[in-house]
């Protein structure tokens, strides 16, 4: 029986230790925005994904491949950087955009294995609805981060980016009712 109680206890202190030892857990986030105008005028901007300019901090836009199916777009920074991404799905017939950034800079967006997927839908009475699902990895993949790229710090990096991305949306698609 103590042998037992000794097996266990070895084999409770490994699970706790693994526990401890493994790699960042993916993270996701879903934002969304009610916006004040018809779906089709706000996925005019959504889907035009060759002006990303809506987006934070983003200053210019590159798209490279085929636009309908696939396609790379690279999204120059504020400060000169580059975010790199691709499209997985583009369906303007739901107002569908779906893409994972292949290169970025953690000190620009602090995460990594980063796909996310903007939908727009009507909400009745010339409103529309933007929702943003994201899905990634903290900005250090690697035990014991640095607090700037832990799990939280990355959570709250990526969503404040993507409420901004909101924000910004909002204000433009409104300005130009």
């Amino acid at each position: 029986m103590k042998t037992m109680t000794l097996a266990l206890a070895a084999t409770a202190a490994l699970v706790a230790a693994t526990a401890q030892a493994h790699g960042p857990t993916r993270r996701k986030i879903t934002e969304s925005i009610e916006i004040n105008a018809p779906a089709d005028k706000v996925w005019a901007v959504v889907g035009d994904v060759k002006n990303a300019d809506w987006m934070e901090n983003v200053t210019k836009t590159e798209v490279s491949g085929d636009v309908p199916t696939k396609f790379k777009r690279t999204l120059t920074l504020k400060n000169g950087n580059q975010i790199q991404e691709t499209s997985n799905k583009y369906k303007p017939d739901e107002k569908l955009f779906s893409y994972y950034i292949e290169k970025v800079d953690v000190k620009d967006l602090p995460a990594n294995d980063y796909s996310a997927t903007i939908t727009v839908e009507p909400t009745g009475d010339a409103k529309s609805k933007v929702e943003w699902k994201a899905a990634f990895y903290r900005g250090y993949m690697n035990n014991d981060p640095p607090p700037e790229l832990n799990d939280e710090a990355s959570e709250k990096g990526v969503g404040a980016w993507i409420k901004a991305s909101l924000a910004n949306l909002k204000a433009k698609v409104e300005k130009g009712s």
